[in-house]
């Protein structure tokens, strides 16, 4: 099902510029109406104290704040503007302890790198579709983590814009043309096909992407 996203804002966080600019250049391919964009924790969570996003999309691993910790202060800081705005969690590793750790600290969604731009979609769609109940105790505040279903719960805001609707038709338009233009020069540098998935090679001085293999369209 495609969703309707100019309405919607997405912070993302990583302190790498290649995947940032990635992720960036994929939102606006869906639609989506505004994108923030931070490289680290602190900065992020300034920005989210200042837009008051729909959803936030993080990177685990970046100093001097990383994913969890941004994750917790968005839960758990008195001034935080939403604590219960669905945060999708970018990261490498998929281990059990790992993903219970992210978990326990807030994270409503996983993106496992590497990603293609559906599994993003799918993500964003998930936290859309099935948002999830919120429960408080002595040592935890988060998304039910046993991932139940409220049907009282609207999920994320929706903000109107003051834009008149043809205005806004056009701006969306632009920002879709630029997301596709930007993903184009992308695989083009990097030599990446359609469906294949986004990955950051820190070893790669040149680009900071490594190319992958998918069977995804």
């Amino acid at each position: 099902m495609a969703y309707d996203l100019n309405k919607i804002s997405v912070l993302v966080v990583d302190d790498n510029m290649p995947m940032l600019e990635i992720v960036k250049s994929l939102l606006l391919t869906f639609g989506v109406g505004h994108v923030i964009i931070a490289q680290n924790g602190e900065i992020a969570y300034k920005r989210f104290s200042d837009y008051n996003p729909d959803i936030v999309i993080a990177d685990w691993m970046m100093k001097p704040m990383d994913g969890i910790s941004l994750t917790r202060r968005i839960r758990n800081d008195p001034a935080t503007p939403n604590p219960y705005v669905p945060v999708i969690l970018m990261t490498g590793f998929s281990e059990r302890r790992r993903v219970f750790h992210a978990r326990d600290a807030g994270v409503t969604e996983f993106l496992v790198k590497p990603f293609t731009a559906r599994d993003l979609y799918r993500r964003i769609a998930q936290v859309i579709e099935r948002p999830r109940q919120f429960v408080r105790s002595d040592n935890f505040f988060g998304p039910d983590r046993r991932r139940k279903s409220d049907k009282d719960y609207v999920g994320a805001k929706r903000r109107e814009t003051d834009l008149p609707p043809e205005l806004l038709k056009q701006r969306i338009a632009q920002q879709e043309k630029e997301g596709h233009e930007a993903l184009a020069r992308i695989r083009e540098e990097t030599g990446l096909g359609k469906g294949d998935p986004f990955e950051i090679d820190l070893d790669d001085s040149q680009s900071g992407l490594k190319t992958g293999s998918s069977n995804e369209e």
